[in-house]
């Protein structure tokens, strides 16, 4: 063995600084982002709506603290709108850029801090998926992918926000948490195959982000979803995510699946939705229990057919017969099998899915 190949492998962990849980605390988010760093203007990145029902008391907080800002709004994923709040955040000339929001907000924000060398936050309004804490960006183009970017320097939560957010938003983030079972497996399956580096401590914790929201689910649906508990499941991801040094904990098959959903039908399904079916079949194809997590994804409330979401059959046994080309890197249980359409067409049907 050569002295290269004896050498351990190396990769960078990112971790947030700060993470804030609290309950009707929006008022302290000045406080919290003195505590960070003290900076003297903040750039807040934000879709519509969320400006409607926060932007008044963010204002108030950030005003007590002498902070200066601008806000910006985020109306959609694509590449050239994103370039264009970059340009804008740019001439802000601030020092700290905070994602206000759902997914898409927090990974504009998340984008453009990276790219500018600036330090951001993340203010997430509904868990609806692990972005929040973690350093991955969705972006939507010809190939619907996630790209590394900078972890949050700190995370802001307030559950009454969260709350307040459709139900069906933190259905979504069960349904992102559960997909970390097939992830770590075809994580497990990459290093067992590829020798890729696997790290047990960040499976393990992304792992044990999806058995709570398993071993909890008769409960949330008897008494309702926790919103507490699926927040720091989400943030506790994107956690393993950053220990990782990539986003193998928590993305893996039922990703590739979601994204080219993305790519056939896009704008049909929440992305922790799509992540959830996505896992049923997966589980099958990897020798998991299935049938457990069409259990659980029904306890919560979350999805687990086509129909439910308004896709079509042939979208999804395309949808499955293309997600690995999607990211031919990505060792996954869809490279040991080739995915023909019927092969495809038994999977989903023999699932329930369609």
């Amino acid at each position: 063995m050569t002295k290269n190949q004896d050498r351990m492998h190396s990769h960078t962990m990112e971790l947030p600084r700060l993470i804030k849980i609290g309950e009707k605390n929006i008022g302290d988010f000045g406080t919290f982002l003195n505590l960070l760093n003290k900076p003297k203007k903040v750039s807040l990145i934000s879709g519509v709506n969320v400006q409607k029902v926060l932007k008044k008391k963010i204002e108030k907080s950030l005003k007590l603290k002498k902070m200066k800002f601008v806000w910006h709004t985020s109306k959609d994923n694509q590449m050239e709108s994103l370039k264009q709040i970059e340009k804008d955040v740019k001439k802000d000339n601030s020092d700290l850029i905070v994602g206000i929001g759902g997914g898409r907000s927090v990974d504009t924000a998340k984008l453009i801090s990276y790219n500018l060398d600036k330090p951001f936050v993340s203010l997430p309004t509904a868990a609806s998926h692990d972005g929040m804490a973690s350093p991955f960006v969705s972006v939507k183009s010809d190939k619907p992918h996630s790209i590394v970017a900078s972890a949050p320097m700190g995370v802001f939560v307030d559950i009454d926000v969260i709350k307040k957010a459709p139900s069906k938003l933190l259905a979504s983030g069960c349904g992102d948490l559960i997909a970390n079972i097939i992830a770590v497996k075809d994580w497990q399956l990459g290093h067992k195959k590829k020798k890729e580096y696997y790290g047990r401590y960040a499976a393990d914790l992304a792992l044990m982000s999806a058995k709570i929201v398993m071993e909890n689910s008769s409960s949330f649906a008897k008494k309702g979803l926790d919103a507490r508990v699926i927040v720091e499941g989400l943030i506790s991801a994107g956690v393993a995510s950053c220990i990782a040094g990539s986003s193998r904990p928590c993305s893996g098959a039922e990703h590739l699946f979601s994204h080219a959903l993305d790519k056939i039908a896009p704008g049909v399904g929440l992305h922790g939705e799509k992540c959830g079916i996505g896992s049923i079949m997966m589980a099958k194809l990897q020798g998991q229990d299935w049938k457990q997590i069409v259990k659980t994804l029904k306890d919560v409330g979350a999805p687990t057919t086509a129909k439910q979401i308004g896709l079509k059959s042939d979208v999804i046994i395309k949808a499955l017969t293309i997600a690995q080309e999607l990211r031919p890197e990505r060792y996954t249980i869809l490279k040991e099998i080739k995915m023909t359409e019927k092969r495809a067409l038994n999977l989903a049907k023999s699932t329930k899915v369609i």
